[in-house]
């Protein structure tokens, strides 16, 4: 049994001051709150956490060899497409090995950040030019290790990719690295991904990478075999994806989707940035998740989706932090709100606990971790203790310190009741170290 005392915690009801949280075997036992005012009673033999903890947060969007794009991007005037060359040519440098030292030190990235899960969109599956390896999941069963290593869950979206791209012929080949990336039919991705399996810290769903590199008639397909598993896909990220599903099908891809019946209250759609009022009545009322990535779809220069008419509509949100030009979840809920303020011209579009559920229980849901993501009995015993006393967070209003801090911030990190993340370190210690070594070789080496 661990005892963890916090001055204040986001219960499920909202902020708890003086807040004891028992676990035992991976899971909240007891959450005990002091109801009389006075100074703190910490019990004998609790581990004192500083300022307020939160759940465990989600990274339900990730791709973690983006990672080593950062500062490696920014030096030219571009668009989404430009960027991408970039993309693809680091993809082409990876081996499983490679890709696993990257990996690991990307999740200890996020683990400093607060994460606790991480939604992995993986279609970085094959050797150069698409031949397998001998173990045909070689390069996710990298990824599977790397976040056990990191000490966090991982929900393995594996994805299938299938086309190079949408023009008004119809689907183009995949041509180049993009040919690592496809299974040549999706009864070929299928078998391949069948052989995935969960465990008490992996989740196995499946992706469809976008309308533009997955042909209609194998939406349907990727749907039936995911099954209850989350299903995620990226979705108008960009206009020219909307123009080009309109030219070869007549309608949007969000029209396709569902035509196809591929939204759900199981499926999560990664930016809908570029949706219209009857995709987005579309996406709600099928209780679709959609998961916002802000500071990638800033970097990209994707535009300000519409977040606030989604979750009106009905589509509960979640975060993700895609191509990793940061890793900070608690600046991703923060741009959540500052982005709709941007695009309304009004403030408070979205209340605190709005964002704290988008952070924690609705990510770990959008990736099949129903019983985590929230400070109580019987959930995973995940938590994150933020501090109080930065030269961020110094005099903010613990309901708002949401607002005031950073990555930075993390203190301490429980993830299953394993301390992951304790004074700011991580357990595999120095994580700049293990980044550099990771990244540099794959620029200075090619």
């Amino acid at each position: 049994m661990t005892a963890w005392h916090t001055a204040y915690a986001w219960l499920p009801g909202g902020l708890a001051r003086d807040v004891t949280l028992v676990a035992k075997g991976g899971r909240f036992t007891e959450i005990n709150v002091r109801h009389t005012s006075g100074d703190l009673c910490p019990p004998e033999g609790a581990t004192p956490l500083p300022g307020i903890t939160f759940p465990g947060f989600a990274n339900a969007h990730s791709h973690a060899f983006h990672r080593a794009l950062r500062g490696h991007t920014q030096h030219e005037r571009g668009s989404f497409w430009t960027w991408r060359n970039a993309l693809y040519a680091l993809a082409g440098r990876l081996d499983p090995d490679r890709y696993l030292a990257l990996a690991r030190a990307t999740y200890a990235e996020m683990a400093l950040a607060g994460v606790t899960t991480v939604g992995e969109f993986h279609y970085l599956h094959h050797g150069p030019g698409g031949q397998r390896y001998d173990e045909p999941n070689a390069m996710g069963e990298a990824l599977i290790e790397a976040a056990d290593d990191a000490g966090i869950r991982i929900t393995l979206l594996d994805a299938c990719y299938l086309a190079g791209g949408l023009a008004a012929g119809g689907h183009l080949p995949l041509e180049g690295v993009q040919q690592r990336f496809g299974d040549g039919h999706v009864d070929g991705w299928a078998g391949r991904f069948a052989s995935l399996r969960s465990s008490e810290s992996v989740r196995i769903g499946a992706a469809i990478h976008s309308v533009r590199a997955v042909p209609s008639e194998a939406l349907a397909v990727v749907a039936e075999v995911a099954g209850e598993q989350p299903l995620h896909v990226h979705l108008s990220e960009q206009p020219a994806e909307n123009e080009a599903c309109m030219g070869v099908y007549g309608i949007s891809p969000t029209a396709l989707l569902h035509a196809e019946g591929v939204l759900g209250a199981s499926t999560t759609a990664v930016h809908a940035t570029h949706v219209n009022a009857s995709d987005i009545a579309t996406l709600g009322g099928t209780g679709t998740v959609v998961c916002i990535c802000p500071t990638t779809e800033r970097d990209l220069g994707d535009g300000i989706g519409p977040a606030r008419a989604l979750a009106d509509a009905g589509s509960p949100l979640c975060l993700g932090s895609d191509q990793h030009a940061i890793i900070d979840l608690l600046e991703e809920a923060r741009a959540l709100e500052m982005n709709d303020r941007l695009a309304s011209l009004e403030r408070g579009r979205f209340g605190v606990a709005e964002l704290v559920d988008a952070l924690s229980a609705g990510g770990q849901s959008s990736l099949g971790w129903d019983d985590a993501g929230v400070l109580a009995v019987g959930a995973r015993a995940d938590l994150v203790a933020v501090r109080l006393d930065s030269t961020r967070t110094a005099g903010a209003a613990p309901d708002q310190a949401l607002l005031a801090a950073g990555a930075a911030d993390v203190d301490t990190v429980v993830v299953d009741g394993r301390t992951v993340v304790s004074g700011g370190h991580h357990l595999l210690g120095d994580v700049g170290a293990m980044l550099s070594a990771a990244i540099e070789p794959l620029w200075t080496e090619q």
